[in-house]
């Protein structure tokens, strides 16, 4: 077998040995981590035209590599915050290399010089559940296919399930009897357990008759799944979800105006986070729904609902009332350390 070169010996042992045995990282953060250096790999062989294999560590700069970030966003799509986890991740890389060999500290010191991007404040984007229902409503539920993509948007959005959590989920997550719940596996191997109501458990029940009525409770079989040759059952694969999840998103905001320009699969998250939060749900529950390892996190759905809110009474009061003077932008604002003290008890 032709002897890999440096880079890729290196590129082996992180994934094979370092991020498994020594960091016990869980698979779906070493999924992410192989991803951004396999699409900078990727983008470097394309730029130099160049077999994969002949890559060393010498041709990647600081200059590739601010190159690469701005082609993820400009050509992918990615947003800052992505861009800047894939600039993390191939910095962790290049700091197992450097402490693997010293010869490479000179690469690390310039992908180190690299800048992460300012991330943009903005209100968190969601969708209304009408605008939700309009999307739900674009899949033809008289095919297999249709069945399918309706009832995922559905349970993406009853659950407020990452797309790698709900494509991770396998029959045996699923529980049924006097306390229908669902276990999703998050971030860092973290488990949570969501409740399922009636109307989902119904829907659930009939999807799981038209696509695995062979399978039984403790089945390790996914939920979602993708048939392949001979009958082959394969977890479906998050680009797949992506691409239809946009496609009907599309077609969706040709009836109904209020449908977001760019569905994709984390909007019905944060959607059914805000109509959580709009209902009258409490934070800390929603933070604990959601998986999220920190309240302040949680308190963006705060934020956006109230911005919200201030633009609608901005928008009703006409241009030339005397009123218009008293609306304040930062009267309506929440303070996130005041909002925090409250939500634990501390005023």
């Amino acid at each position: 077998m032709e002897k890999l070169n440096p880079l890729f010996a290196l590129v082996h042992d992180f994934f094979k040995v370092y991020l498994p045995n020594e960091r016990k990282l869980s698979p779906n953060t070493i999924r992410a981590y192989r991803k951004s250096l396999e699409l900078l790999l990727d983008y470097v062989k394309d730029k130099k035209s160049i077999p994969l294999k002949q890559i060393k560590f010498d041709m990647i700069n600081r200059k590739i590599v601010a190159e690469f970030l701005d082609y993820l966003e400009r050509e992918r799509g990615c947003s800052v915050s992505t861009r800047n986890h894939r600039l993390h991740c191939i910095r962790a890389f290049y700091t197992y290399a450097a402490e693997s060999d010293v010869t490479i500290i000179t690469h690390w010191d310039e992908v180190k010089k690299v800048d992460t991007a300012k991330t943009p404040k903005k209100l968190v984007e969601h969708m209304s559940e009408t605008a939700v229902a309009a999307v739900l409503d674009q899949p033809d539920i008289a095919t297999q296919k249709g069945r399918r993509d309706m009832f995922l948007m559905l349970f993406l959005f009853k659950t407020g399930a990452r797309i790698q959590e709900l494509l991770d989920i396998r029959l045996r997550d699923i529980q049924f009897g006097n306390a229908p719940r669902v276990t999703l596996h998050g971030k860092g191997s973290k488990t949570r357990n969501i409740p399922m109501r009636e109307n989902i458990v119904n829907h659930l029940k009939e999807y799981i008759k038209a696509f695995h009525p062979s399978e039984g409770i403790y089945s390790d079989q996914h939920l979602f799944f993708a048939e392949k040759s001979g009958g082959r059952k394969k977890r479906l694969s998050e680009d797949t979800v992506r691409h239809f999840v946009k496609q009907y998103g599309v077609e969706a905001r040709l009836v109904c105006p209020e449908v977001s320009e760019n569905v994709h699969p984390h909007l019905f998250r944060h959607s059914c986070a805000m109509s959580m939060y709009q209902n009258g749900v409490d934070l800390t529950l929603i933070s604990q729904w959601l998986g999220h390892a920190k309240l302040e996190t949680t308190l963006i759905y705060a934020h956006a609902d109230t911005e919200l809110k201030r633009k609608a009474i901005e928008k009703s009061v006409p241009h030339d009332s005397p009123l218009k003077e008293h609306i304040n932008a930062d009267r309506y604002k929440v303070d996130d350390d005041e909002t925090l003290k409250l939500l634990t008890g501390l005023k």
